[in-house]
């Protein structure tokens, strides 16, 4: 089934606050849940899975910014090369309130550690994602760039490899949730009884306690450390833009998997440039003798300079196209153009010869091409 966009799989605009989100999800989930939807239970599924996958990702505000930013592409990888399954679903508690332990429920979470996991713990928790900012040239829009940038994260302890426990020490079953991973409570309430289930606090979801702690890591299973990596900046990147390093986060506690690594990308940008799309826009300055009888200036570039044939007569403000002198698309190979506007520079001050041969190039009334008129007002006075 071709992908969706995932505000349109859920119906809800853009700019949706959370809660209107939750609302929209609710009532689809509802609607498609295939114990529910007898008439075609197969494509109820589908639909449903599809809905709960839009809900994974707008639902919490980091996916939803990746998304928001790059597309799929943004948040690929939290679901891995498979792309979403149900094991990647951390909304478990929503749907469970939603639906309760119906068959499909338990079909569904009943085989890897949900709610209903019959005695299977929770994946180790995935790491913090580390966001940094790299400023680059404006030519770096252009032909790309390669920086190296220094990253502080956390890795798995090499001496306990990650576990928190000292060396060739065993891990025990969490006595509190018998390693499960969650703790069940049931809160009565009136005639009913609720069931609440999260993640253990003792164990922190692993199923396992620490009998003796790593010595070097004090049980986190991590070390802080600076990893230096080389970012791949494409042609053609916007002034704000941000890029993905999956992986070069911080380590997951316990062995969990890293974060990603977010880099957000500042061009710098001269005074005289902006952009609009692939265009940029200079402005240039021509003395006023160059403007009158033409000639040649050189105006700034994106990457440097380059010659600007400027043609007799040019009148101030005259904007001139450099073809293939803007900013690439991005992943293309072909360019935008350079828009130079120029402007005409008036000498302050003369000398008596220079005034002289100006009087007699333009004449009295300080224009050669300029012909002699009569006033409109004095030919309406004089009938």
């Amino acid at each position: 089934m071709v992908k969706r966009d995932y505000y349109e799989v859920l119906g809800v605009p853009k700019q949706a606050a959370p809660d209107d989100i939750k609302t929209a999800y609710r009532r689809l989930a509802r609607q498609y849940h295939p114990d529910v939807n007898k008439d075609n239970p197969k494509a109820a599924e589908e639909r449903f899975k599809e809905i709960s996958e839009a809900y994974e990702v707008l639902a919490d505000e980091e996916k939803r910014r990746r998304y928001d930013a790059m597309g799929f592409s943004g948040v690929e990888t939290d679901f891995g090369p498979g792309g979403f399954t149900w094991q990647n679903f951390t909304h478990v508690g929503d749907l469970e309130d939603l639906l309760g332990a119906s068959p499909l429920f338990r079909q569904f979470f009943g085989g890897f550690g949900g709610p209903f996991g019959g005695g299977m713990r929770a994946e180790p928790r995935r790491g913090q994602d580390v966001e940094l900012t790299v400023r680059l040239p404006i030519s770096a829009a252009v032909r790309g760039a390669q920086p190296t940038v220094d990253v502080p994260r956390s890795t798995p302890c090499a001496d306990c490899k990650g576990t928190g426990a000292k060396g060739g020490t065993a891990l025990e079953t969490c006595p509190e949730c018998h390693g499960e991973g969650q703790v069940r409570r049931v809160r009565s309430s009136g005639f009913a009884q609720l069931l609440t289930i999260g993640e253990c606090p003792r164990c922190h979801g692993t199923g396992k306690k620490i009998l003796e702690k790593c010595p070097v890591c004090g049980g986190s299973g991590r070390r802080n450390s600076v990893e230096r990596i080389q970012i791949n900046v494409p042609a053609g990147i916007d002034d704000g833009a941000v890029l993905r390093v999956p992986g070069h986060g911080m380590a997951g506690p316990r062995g969990g998997r890293a974060g990603d690594l977010f880099v957000q990308v500042e061009l710098e940008t001269p005074a005289h440039f902006h952009r609009e799309g692939m265009d940029a826009f200079a402005e240039a300055t021509v003395p006023l003798g160059v403007a009158l009888l033409g000639g040649e200036i050189s105006v700034p570039t994106i990457e440097g300079h380059a010659k600007l044939s400027i043609p007799s007569g040019t009148q101030p403000e005259t904007p001139f196209r450099l073809r293939g002198e803007g900013f690439p698309r991005l992943g293309g190979s072909s360019r935008g153009d350079l828009i130079v506007t120029v402007h005409v520079e008036i000498p302050r001050s003369l000398s008596g010869r220079e005034k002289e041969l100006l009087r007699e190039a333009l004449g009295p009334g300080g224009s050669a091409a300029a012909p002699k008129r009569e006033s409109r007002w004095r030919r309406q006075a004089g009938g």
